[in-house]
């Protein structure tokens, strides 16, 4: 039987201190340690084993290392082009997200008799996953259930079938004997994760594990987790919107800026094929404090609607609210508009929102940002045939952005005559039709960004 010590743990780093503290000795964090045992003296696993030869770069790997296809484009898109043998991903969203429905659809997607999927269950029974894969429609042959928490019970049950796939749901449910401690906590959800990893990699057969999220949006666990699997993957989106954001925060076989974009229906969820009419509004007849703009995420270019609305503040200090945008560069748009466009903002309150719940993070949305706020300042609408990309600096002026031929082109497709550009920019337009307005500076655009006659307030 394994030797165990009670140690003490930080929630902030993962790291582990001998005695408990106040401040994390590590990472300077306050009230972040909390006691647990840890494992000493384990068994070497057939993978620490593997591992500890020495073999040149130059060997030639004996296995088959090709991605296994998931069947969905936008799971693959994320894991950087398919799921790679004997990794670990694990998969964190908040409760009724979509995650076990995400994994059950994978799952029978690559389920057959030649390659059978192991579902590991520790929450519901095999009556609950077999009744939800019945309203999902999806096929059961290939598919084994296995309502179990032990994980050598599990990996013993799991060799037996030799399956292409496992999924772990959830990992705060597993446990392994020897250690003192109830499912969830620290200790056992990390020597858990170590021990389905040991596995994985021995076995080369791909593990799916769920994770819960804790108030603050992390991974419950804590953070330890994300330095032991391969992939850390986050399931987003709002509780009133049918839409689906997947999103890699850790990836070592592939980029972390791909993002796959579902929507949640009846059937389950379904990949969204046209992701930029999901970020634009329908009727944009009405342009007041409204731009589009041509973003990249990852690979993928799309045309995002940022809206904003500027008023009057007549009771207290003026207000700045960004939701989807990053805030310092609210206010960054916001003193540049003040300082080199004569726009009065010290007292009106400005609130920006990015339509359809994306996250943008570049420098090539500042113009539509500026656009957004200038028309809703001056009440006047921006031209709802254009988009507006380019990175805005301190002293007003417009500065190119990279890959600016993709993003125009994007915009192109989806039916816009033109595009406000840097001067800087050296691009040609996608065709004969787009048309390409250059500016110098901030208060250019906006001369030709917005279009219609002043509406009185």
């Amino acid at each position: 039987m394994a030797k165990t010590r009670v140690v003490f743990v930080c929630n902030a780093c993962g790291k582990e201190s001998l005695k408990w503290s106040g401040r994390c000795p590590s990472c300077d964090a306050w009230n972040t340690l909390v006691e647990s045992v840890a494992v000493e003296n384990k068994p070497a696993t057939r993978a620490s084993r593997t591992a500890s030869k020495l073999q040149s770069l130059t060997t030639p790997l004996a296995e088959n290392h090709e991605r296994i296809n998931l069947t969905i484009g936008e799971l693959n898109r994320v894991l950087g082009g398919g799921l790679t043998r004997g990794s670990l991903v694990l998969i964190g969203g908040e409760p009724g997200i979509g995650k076990s429905t995400l994994l059950l659809q994978v799952s029978a997607g690559i389920a057959s008799p030649k390659t059978p999927v192991v579902y590991v269950s520790g929450e519901e029974t095999f009556s609950q996953l077999k009744a939800r894969a019945k309203r999902l429609g999806l096929p059961g042959e290939g598919l084994y259930i296995l309502s179990e928490t032990d994980v050598e019970s599990i990996i013993e049950d799991i060799d037996k079938l030799n399956a292409s796939l496992v999924v772990i749901d959830s990992i705060q449910t597993m446990s392994l004997d020897g250690i003192e401690t109830s499912p969830g906590s620290i200790t056992q959800v990390r020597e858990c994760t170590i021990r389905l990893m040991n596995w994985a990699k021995s076995a080369q057969i791909p593990v799916f594990i769920t994770g819960h999220v804790t108030k603050e949006g992390a991974i419950a666990g804590p953070r330890m987790l994300e330095h032991i699997v391969d992939t850390v993957l986050y399931f987003e989106g709002e509780s009133v919107s049918s839409y689906r954001i997947l999103r890699a925060a850790k990836n070592r076989y592939g980029s972390t800026n791909e993002v796959g974009l579902f929507e949640m229906k009846e059937k389950g969820l379904e990949e969204v094929k046209n992701p930029s009419e999901v970020f634009l509004t329908r009727d944009r007849e009405d342009t007041i404090g409204s731009a589009v703009v041509p973003v990249l995420e990852g690979s993928r270019p799309l045309c995002v609607e940022i809206q904003a609305l500027v008023s009057l503040n007549n009771y207290g200090s003026p207000r700045r609210v960004a939701a989807g945008v990053d805030f310092n560069r609210l206010l960054i748009i916001s003193a540049v508009l003040s300082k080199r466009a004569n726009l009065k903002l010290g007292n009106h309150d400005i609130v920006v929102s990015v339509t359809g719940g994306l996250k943008l993070d570049e420098p090539a949305a500042d113009l539509a940002l500026a656009l957004a706020i200038a028309s809703s300042y001056k009440n006047i609408g921006v031209d709802e045939t254009l988009v507006a990309v380019g990175e805005v600096g301190l002293s007003g002026e417009i500065r190119s952005v990279t890959q600016l031929e993709r993003r125009l082109a994007e915009a192109a497709r989806l039916g816009f005559k033109g595009a406000i550009v840097p001067r800087t920019a050296r691009v040609k337009s996608p065709s004969p039709d787009f048309k390409l307005i250059p500016v110098g500076n901030i208060f250019q655009a906006i001369g030709v960004g917005l279009v219609g006659r002043c509406r009185e307030e």
